[in-house]
Formats: C-alpha cells, sequence, structure tokens
C-alpha cells in the first residue's frame, strides 16, 4: 500500500492532502508535507532529534496537535523536521523528529503559523487513512 503527500492549490493559505496504510504513516507524510509547504529538506543533515507525545481523543485532535507541534517549533526554536517516524502510543502517537534550523534549507514558500480548523480531516477510508490540512501563512 502506498503513502505519500501532495499539496493543493489554495487562494490564500497553503493546503495539502497526505495518505498512509496507517494512521501513523499518513501522520508521518503530514509532517513531511507541512515541511514541504515552504522548504526544501532534500540533501538536508538533521542536527537534533525530539520526541513528541501526542494524546488525543480523535483523529483529527492528534492531527492538529502534531501540527500545532511543528509550528511551535518552527516558531520558538526555527527547527523544521527533515525527517520524521511516528508510532501508536496508548491515546495518542509517538512522533520522533529530526530537524535542523530552518536558515540551513532553501525556502520555496511563506512558513506555516497556524493549523486551519476549517476542512481538517483525518480519517480511515476503505484501506487508507487520509487527511486534509489548510494552513495559514
Amino acid at each position: 500500500m502506498s503513502e505519500g503527500f501532495r499539496l493543493l492549490p489554495h487562494t490564500a493559505d497553503v493546503r495539502f492532502e497526505a495518505w498512509g496504510p496507517t494512521r501513523e504513516a499518513c501522520l508521518a507524510q503530514a509532517v513531511r508535507a507541512f515541511t514541504a509547504t515552504f522548504a526544501e529538506v532534500s540533501g538536508a543533515h538533521p542536527d537534533q532529534r525530539r520526541s513528541v507525545v501526542l494524546d488525543a481523543e480523535q483523529d483529527e485532535q492528534l492531527l492538529l496537535a502534531a501540527l500545532d507541534e511543528l509550528v511551535f517549533l518552527l516558531d520558538t526554536e526555527d527547527a523544521v523536521p527533515v525527517d520524521v517516524s511516528a508510532e501508536r502510543t496508548d491515546g495518542g502517537a509517538l512522533l520522533q523528529l529530526w530537524t535542523t534550523s530552518v536558515r540551513v534549507l532553501r525556502s520555496t514558500g511563506a512558513a506555516p503559523k497556524a493549523v486551519s480548523l476549517h476542512g481538517l480531516q483525518f480519517s480511515r477510508e476503505n484501506d487508507e487513512w487520509r487527511c486534509s490540512v489548510t494552513l495559514d501563512v
């Protein structure tokens, strides 16, 4: 089963879809899509590993918590994930983020400032997990 993401056209903000065979694979693809909306990470070398524990009762809340954490890291530490893994935990997920400074990456767009709740989706559809996200830039 495949996994991946794609950036979608949007008039003022940035939108993406991500998919994977499991909830955690889809979540990891959403993290990759987040970074791809504003930076080129191919060839980038991480300088720090971060563990992020996410607790959420609903799948959309889990996705929102992950993306809010990425916005926070970018805003407070200029940190951007260049690689990610995700695993299920009781009540949520554990993200392993390998990050580097946004300053060493090639910029491809405006950095996200927030995650929009409008149109936020994260659910299982048939044999795969899919999410749709709009980022405010």
